[in-house]
């Protein structure tokens, strides 16, 4: 069985119920269980139902097995295993709680996701809020000659008096 196939397969079936921030990781370097790990999101209970049936029946309709599935009962996080590829399909609190791509990322897989550019490993939560914090509010109002802001001008106010 072709690794990059059966990728291609459950990426498709991801694709085809809209799943969200589709991330394809290389994990032959951590486990031999597995070559790769496919995180995508959804975002109901629903959604989530529908992106593993649809990964299901896309795997198989091209001639490749599903050995088992796991947490379809309640659709928070559900487990396709394809074998040599694993998906994991959350809801996004689920996901940003566990964040597998901390654990099973380093190696993300280039390729084509949704007509886009190749996918690459999404920043996390710590990175995007250092990022946040690089242009000052203060600074930026200053820079422009904005006013201050109310409470700026209220202080400013109560000291003079």
């Amino acid at each position: 069985m072709d690794i990059r196939k059966l990728q291609r397969a459950i990426v498709d079936g991801l694709e085809d119920v809209k799943a969200h921030n589709i991330q394809v990781l290389n994990t032959e370097h951590l486990s031999p269980l597995f070559e790769r790990v496919i995180i995508a999101t959804g975002t109901s209970n629903r959604q989530t139902k529908a992106l593993a049936s649809s990964v299901r029946e896309t795997v198989k309709s091209r001639g490749m097995g599903v050995l088992s599935m796991e947490g379809e009962a309640n659709g928070e996080w559900i487990i396709v295993d394809c074998g040599a590829a694993v998906a994991h399909i959350m809801q996004p609190a689920i996901r940003d709680y566990y964040r597998l791509e901390e654990i099973w990322g380093g190696k993300p897989v280039r390729m084509k996701i949704d007509g886009a550019a190749p996918a690459r490993s999404a920043p996390t939560k710590r990175v995007a809020a250092k990022t946040t914090r690089t242009a000052p509010a203060k600074t930026a109002a200053k820079t422009r000659g904005k006013t201050p802001s109310r409470k700026t001008a209220a202080k400013t106010r109560a000291r003079r008096t």
